[in-house]
């Protein structure tokens, strides 16, 4: 015999029904980041915050070794497959990605991004839009380049910050002294100075290694000049040879053979975690010589045109990229400075860095994100590096005169970008 369920049964049946209907709503996006150390460790930082505010979305991060992760991304632009809803990307790369025509514009409607250029330094926006103002990726932080040095070695040689700084020679000249008394390299390897002179001589709106109009640039006396400190740099032994990120580079700044680096300010995280932590409250960080400003390094996040779930991904970008709590939860955790401007809290920024000796070395990077020049990027930049290393080879390991193995490179880049 049927009998009518209870009224207080029924309404609490419905009631659990409907909470279990309500929760399982919540977890309906699942939003693929695909990331690279160490910038990953903004998503995972994030993820907590973000699911407070989108409680509905779960966030799935990818994260590969640097390289492989931009291959893979490279790849799956072309295949159409395998690509996340959020790819971040470094700007080494952002050029050739800007090009590819595989990501959203997110100048255009409904992403209208260019309403967001005001937050951001004046640098470092225009790094992220292709050739014809696109929007192809916007920042999440940026790199103001820095000069890093061990006080202590300095000051076993007697050489002092001002001696670093004057001038490109004079940083030659006061590196061959801390060599000669302490037996310290003061440069990676020579071309560390060619890649920081002419990122500091760019003029506003130009490229790295082209022009406005795309022309290769690199038999412009911008370049002579970085080749020629180069090969002076050599000439005065201070360089070590070694190659960035190896584990001769960490050895040697663990074993003190290493006393500068010049590098975006984000290499103090690195230095401070895991590059050199014995050496806490030796290290300090300068301008770079003669007065420059150059941007080295910087992230960004960008949408695959492809991507099924684009609304989502734009929340989760714009979380990223301009959401003050995010940004300067990276800054403090992770050294990542931020892109846009208004998360240089000045209380923050006045904090004494205990690993740099209590120096506030966040006002030196503050002023130095004010001053660096807008650079074009290129989707033939990637091309460009590998023709100026090999250049550069050729003139400090085989002797090739300045002027010959930049006008051939130039040839080459021509030939290889037919402009």
């Amino acid at each position: 015999m049927n009998t009518p369920a209870h009224p207080v049964r029924r309404a609490l049946l419905l009631g659990a029904l409907g909470l279990a209907a309500a929760q399982g709503a919540l977890a309906v996006t699942t939003l693929t980041v695909a990331s690279f150390p160490s910038f990953d460790e903004s998503v995972k930082l994030a993820i907590p915050l973000y699911k407070k505010l989108h409680p509905d979305v779960e966030i799935k991060l990818v994260s590969l070794a640097y390289p492989d992760h931009h291959t893979a991304m490279t790849t799956a632009l072309a295949t159409g497959s395998n690509l996340p809803d959020v790819m971040g990307l470094e700007i080494n790369y952002i050029g050739k990605f800007a090009e590819s025509k595989g990501l959203e514009d997110l100048g255009q409607p409904p992403y209208n991004a260019k309403q967001m250029q005001k937050l951001f330094h004046a640098f470092a926006f225009p790094q992220g839009m292709d050739a014809n103002g696109a929007v192809a990726a916007i920042p999440a932080d940026v790199g103001p380049g820095t000069l890093f040095y061990r006080k202590d070695i300095l000051d076993k040689a007697g050489v002092t910050e001002a001696d670093l700084t004057k001038s490109w020679e004079s940083f030659i000249a006061a590196s061959k002294t801390v060599r000669e008394k302490t037996g310290a390299y003061m440069l990676t390897s020579a071309a560390d100075i060619v890649n920081i002179y002419i990122r500091a001589t760019i003029k506003p709106g130009e490229g790295l290694y082209f022009d406005k109009a795309g022309k290769p640039q690199l038999d412009t006396p911008r370049f002579k000049k970085a080749f020629e400190l180069a090969v002076a740099a050599r000439k005065a032994d201070i360089d070590g040879k070694i190659a960035p990120w190896s584990n001769e580079w960490r050895e040697a700044f663990r074993r003190g053979s290493l006393a500068s680096q010049m590098m975006g300010a984000w290499l103090a995280g690195h230095l401070t975690d895991w590059l050199n932590p014995e050496a806490a409250g030796q290290w300090r960080a300068a301008p770079l010589p003669n007065g420059a400003f150059a941007s080295w390094g910087g992230s960004f996040y960008a949408i695959p045109k492809v991507g099924k779930q684009k609304k989502e991904a734009w929340e989760f970008v714009k979380f990223m990229t301009t959401n003050k709590e995010m940004q300067t939860l990276s800054f403090r955790k992770m050294g990542a400075y931020p892109a846009i401007v208004e998360a240089q809290d000045k209380a923050f920024l006045n904090e004494p860095i205990a690993y740099l000796g209590g120096q506030p070395a966040r006002l030196l990077w503050a002023d130095a994100a004010a001053k660096i020049p807008a650079m074009k990027p290129d989707r033939f930049d990637g091309t460009a590096l590998e023709i100026m290393n090999a250049a550069l080879d050729d003139v400090l390991e085989r002797g090739k005169p300045v002027d010959e193995a930049l006008k051939a490179a130039n040839d080459q880049l021509k030939r290889r970008t037919r402009r």
